[in-house]
């Protein structure tokens, strides 16, 4: 069998977990796994793909077969998260209802490579980040990728997650007082340093808290660069990626998170800018997207930016938390040294939006 990454990311047998840093694909106890549910044959190809910030996913070739595994990173991970099981029961209840990719296997034995994982088609086309493919690059091509990124989402809240089987999933209630306590639990554990507008923006989130509506599947993390678009004009939603953070709760948690990761061609520059493409010429600005989700969905914006505000304040936690990771040394990822600049510059922004700028 073979591997195209190094040992401390791939190794080839067993014996691997003994390096100094634990490998995260070990290739041949992999191949029998494969082998036993019929996926391919022969020697394994393991490459390391997107950008591997939280769940780390791998290309997976051999012969008869091109698949995608995702497991968690390397610990120590925070309480409830990166919880790749989780991920792959929404996703298998969503199958044939929204834009998912196909499981194909499931392990929930930490002993095959070292962690829980699972397997999924290869679906081919392009995530956008920071650039477009040629084929996108007219302007109506530009809209049109946020009136699908918007449209598919609208079909995620639409299905009936119960008949989907996602009875326990999440509980469909309180969903917002939740997500409060819970950041502010994530947010004592991930914290490496006193920032007094987490604090403020909490207390402002907590004293306006809206009343939800009807509960639906909430995706958790849906951004531009968490889909991917099919090769070609028109442009096409293939898929959603990244449901890790999925749940049953209040859809307009998505609706703000969208917003909140959205660039507008005006605002001003910051050094956390997942899909900083949208600035260019023809995407359909926040608003367009936000009047858009509304008119396709029927649901009320007027509370928009409390959501908006929590979407910010949870990125905030989050980043503090992979920041913190990368300064104890648990992970080498260039990228998430680059957080502690970003969280504060997140922080300022989300004071300023819950004071109505």
């Amino acid at each position: 069998m073979t591997q195209a990454a190094p040992d401390d990311v791939v190794a080839t047998h067993e014996d691997g977990a003994a390096n100094p840093r634990e490998p995260l694909v070990v290739v041949e106890p992999l191949g029998a796994f494969l082998d036993e549910r019929g996926l391919g044959s022969g020697a394994l190809e393991v490459e390391p793909i997107g950008e591997g910030h939280s769940n780390v996913t791998f290309a997976i070739r051999r012969d008869g077969a091109h698949l995608v595994l995702r497991r968690p990173p390397r610990g120590p991970l925070p309480p409830s998260a990166h919880d790749v099981l989780r991920e792959a029961r929404v996703m298998t209840a969503l199958e044939g209802r929204a834009r998912v990719p196909a499981l194909l296997a499931v392990c929930d034995d930490p002993a095959v490579i070292g962690a829980p994982f699972y397997v999924m088609e290869r679906i081919e086309g392009d995530v956008i980040t920071s650039t477009l493919p040629p084929a996108l690059g007219a302007a109506c091509e530009r809209r049109r990728i946020g009136e699908e990124l918007v449209d598919a989402l609208v079909e995620v809240h639409a299905v009936d997650w119960s008949a989907a089987g996602l009875e326990g999933f999440g509980k469909p209630t309180g969903y917002l007082e939740r997500q409060l306590r819970r950041f502010l639990g994530l947010w004592e554990h991930n914290r490496t340093r006193d920032i007094p507008a987490v604090e403020t923006v909490a207390r402002w989130l907590r004293d306006n808290l809206p009343e939800s509506g009807p509960a639906t599947v909430v995706h958790g993390d849906y951004r531009l660069g968490n889909t991917m678009y099919a090769p070609g004009a028109p442009a096409r939603l293939a898929a959603i990626f990244d449901w890790e953070m999925a749940t049953i709760g209040d859809p307009l948690a998505d609706v703000g998170y969208l917003a909140a990761m959205w660039i507008d061609r005006d605002d001003p520059p910051i050094e956390f800018e997942l899909s900083r493409v949208t600035r260019e010429e023809g995407f359909p600005t926040r608003e367009e997207l936000i009047a858009r989700y509304e008119e396709r969905s029927g649901r009320s914006m007027t509370d928009i930016r409390w959501y908006r505000t929590l979407a910010l304040w949870k990125s905030i936690v989050f980043m503090e938390g992979n920041y913190r990771r990368a300064v104890s040394g648990a992970t080498d990822d260039p990228y998430l040294k680059g957080f502690g600049d970003g969280v504060i510059q997140l922080a300022q922004r989300a004071e300023a939006l819950a004071g109505g700028g």
